[in-house]
């Protein structure tokens, strides 16, 4: 069948769209040919019978590749209104231009054979709900989708064998160039310098934030290589950032390795259930290629791997130590491990201000297989207790470190003058620069030579600037050291002790000295409740036991001895609590908080060990006693005692009435009170 004999009056009444794609910008800006050829689609609409107000021209696509219909929205728009029965017939050039998958194609296929709608290209027309067409549309919908395989394989194999011998191009990194197909270090000495520094600085310090602000304090720049548009593979001094010292210390083109295959992409389901292609980092074991010692590096590749390897332990959220130094008075600080669990043990400040830290390991309690914490010890006797025997250690080789830490500060100041120095010499070329293109414009040309001129004084500005930073900076950090200097600080090695006590030395640095020795210490509590053993591994591998006492609890220290609180119960059978004071002091007891004994001391122990106060004399009752004697009031033990029917007496003020009963008068109380006829006698019977 003709194509004009598939056409109907039913197609021609409805829309023509005419798709349009290509699948990079780059084929859309260099491969015009193949954009021309589609548009001309529409005049071949027009010859099949349809008006221009009838063909729809879709081309949002071009730059969009067909393999997902991802940032594809006018092929949604055209999936949508087949669905609507909108349209007539769908004109590309060739299957491939629609969908490069088989799950769009067959999809779209599906929806033009039940609302009618034709396919047209350059083969011919066809007719989705025959099963003729439908099969052909089918094969070239799968061709389409084999042929963005086979072309992905070509050049994915291509990338491979390239790569293979190191000889593959990618942007590198900033302190490296291409020179004649080969990678070698950037000429310019200023970029090789300030990459140096990176290294240098964490070498010294430790950690990525300590580089940048290392950096920053310094006065420092460094580099990054622009890409696109005008200033593309020029370099941008500008401020270090955290993000680009990471990713220096994990690229190991800083080691002479080249390595192909870091970051590889993965297919994933995105939330709208869209399917995204992302990168992902690949460990080192998953690389495609790696050739080691390639170029020349900046670093050497144990290095790299030191550097990674602490880039890890610095990692606060993770397993193991927390090597790096940080804020905080406790020196042992992420070097103690939990000898019942093995995890880290952290540190929590308590008390009113937080001003005592304790060494606390909470993992079980955290994972809710214990009620309480693993250890929870204070900090300071830990602290002390490394201390001295750090101080014992070190004493010997106190001077050669010293010597050592001399001239790294020494090199130090000399590397960062250098730098300073390359970054003057940069700007005094620019003035240079500026002054000779000054000096060839013709002086008639006004407006070309105002310019000039604007720009040769900028540059000597800046190099003004320049010049002054560099001489403040050297006044306050570039401190020379002189003969007499050197003298001092090697008498003060001798003293180490001094030097790690001293006010001058912060928290930081002993931290710093500490890690220097001492790999990580377990802590194990010892048989008894107070002891502590402290399993010490050295730098060097040997490994060292001590074991402390720690020191009682304010609880145990203001709590009273057994002892005492005996002595106390003997006193108070015969004694009442004023004569017990004045018995104890005598004996030169004090409190347990070292001041004198007092009353309320006394009738505190009384009452907290249940001490009873002294028996009464016999004979010798109180008020209770005499009421429950004779059946009577309380009042009429008072008005006994307001009429002078019995003598009472205080003991002490405050106290207690003591009554002294005899048999005589205990006769004349009971005829007393058998005899009154007014008195509210109690029901209990007189004994």
């Amino acid at each position: 069948m003709t194509t004009s004999a598939k056409i109907t009056d039913r197609h021609l009444c409805r829309q023509a769209y005419v798709y349009i794609r290509q699948s990079t910008m780059g084929q859309v800006r260099f491969h015009q040919e193949s954009t021309e050829r589609q548009y001309n689609l529409l005049s071949k609409a027009g010859l099949l019978g349809w008006r221009p107000d009838q063909i729809r021209t879709l081309d949002r696509d071009l730059g969009q590749s067909g393999a997902t219909t991802t940032n594809r929205e006018d092929f949604k728009v055209l999936v949508g209104d087949v669905a609507m029965g909108r349209v007539g017939a769908i004109f590309c050039l060739e299957a491939s231009r629609l969908a490069r998958s088989n799950q769009d194609w067959h999809r779209l296929l599906e929806l033009c054979a039940i609302t009618g709608t034709l396919v047209i290209d350059e083969d011919g027309c066809y007719d989705p709900a025959e099963f003729n067409d439908s099969l052909i549309l089918g094969m070239k919908g799968t061709f389409a989708q084999a042929e963005l395989h086979i072309i992905r394989a070509r050049l994915h194999g291509g990338k491979l064998n390239k790569a293979a011998k190191g000889e593959l191009r990618f942007p590198l990194p900033v302190g490296f160039v291409f020179e004649n197909d080969k990678i070698v270090l950037d000429p310019d000495v200023e970029v090789q310098g300030a990459v140096r520094t990176v290294f240098d600085l964490f070498t010294r310090e430790g950690t990525a934030f300590a580089v940048v602000r290392g950096f920053n304090e310094l006065g420092l720049q460094f580099p990054r290589r622009a890409y696109g548009g005008a200033w593309d593979g020029k370099l941008l001094w500008g401020r270090l950032t955290h993000s680009r010292v990471l990713g220096i210390l994990a690229n190991p083109s800083y080691a002479g390795m080249y390595v192909f295959g870091r970051y590889q992409s993965a297919k994933e389901v995105g939330p709208s259930g869209d399917i995204r292609t992302r990168l992902r980092l690949m460990p080192q074991d998953a690389w495609r290629v790696a050739i080691p010692d390639h170029h020349e590096g900046y670093i050497t590749a144990d290095q790299f791997v030191a550097n990674r390897q602490r880039l890890t332990a610095n990692r606060t959220n993770g397993e193991g130590l927390a090597s790096p130094v940080r804020e905080g008075l406790c020196l042992l600080q992420g070097l103690l491990l939990c000898g019942a669990c093995g995890h880290r043990i952290t540190v929590r400040y308590t008390g009113n201000g937080g001003i005592y830290p304790v060494y606390q390991c909470g993992w079980r309690r955290r994972e809710a297989l214990a009620s309480c914490a693993c250890l929870s010890v204070p900090a300071a006797p830990l602290d002390e207790t490394i201390t001295v025997r750090l101080v014992s250690a070190v004493t010997p080789v106190t001077i050669e470190l010293a010597l050592a830490a001399l001239t790294n500060l020494e090199q130090r100041d000399r590397e960062i003058g250098a730098q300073w120095r390359m970054r003057i010499e940069r700007a005094r070329y620019e003035a240079e620069l500026a002054e000779r293109r000054y000096e060839t414009v013709d002086p008639a040309n006004r407006l070309i030579a105002a310019t000039l001129e604007t720009r040769w004084n900028d540059a000597m500005q800046r190099l003004h600037d320049l010049e002054a930073e560099l001489a403040a900076f050297e006044r306050k950090a570039m401190r020379a050291v002189t003969a007499e200097q050197k003298r001092q600080i090697l008498e003060l090695a001798k003293d180490f002790p001094r030097l790690w006590v001293a006010a001058s030395t912060t928290p930081r640095d002993r931290k710093r000295i500490l890690r220097l020795l001492v790999r990580d210490i377990t802590v194990v509590k010892g048989p008894e409740p107070k002891i502590i053993r402290l399993h010490i591994r050295w730098q060097g591998g040997q490994t060292e036991t001590l074991q402390l006492s720690l020191p009682r609890d304010r609880a145990d220290v203001v709590r009273y001895p057994e002892a005492f609180v005996q002595r106390v119960r003997e006193l108070a059978l015969h004694h009442h609590d004023d004569e017990i004071v004045a018995l104890l002091r005598g004996e030169g007891h004090r409190s347990s908080t070292g001041k004198p004994l007092t009353v309320g001391t006394i009738k505190w122990l009384r009452y907290k060990h249940r001490i009873p106060a002294p028996r009464p004399s016999k004979g010798i009752l109180n008020v209770r006693q005499v009421q429950e004697r004779y059946g009577v009031s309380l009042y009429v033990v008072h008005y006994w005692i307001e009429r002078g029917v019995v003598s009472a007496a205080h003991h002490k003020p405050n106290a207690p009435y003591v009554i002294p009963i005899d048999d005589e008068l205990d006769q004349r109380l009971r005829t007393w009170v058998a005899n009154s006829a007014h008195l509210h006698r109690s029901p209990t019977p007189i004994v």
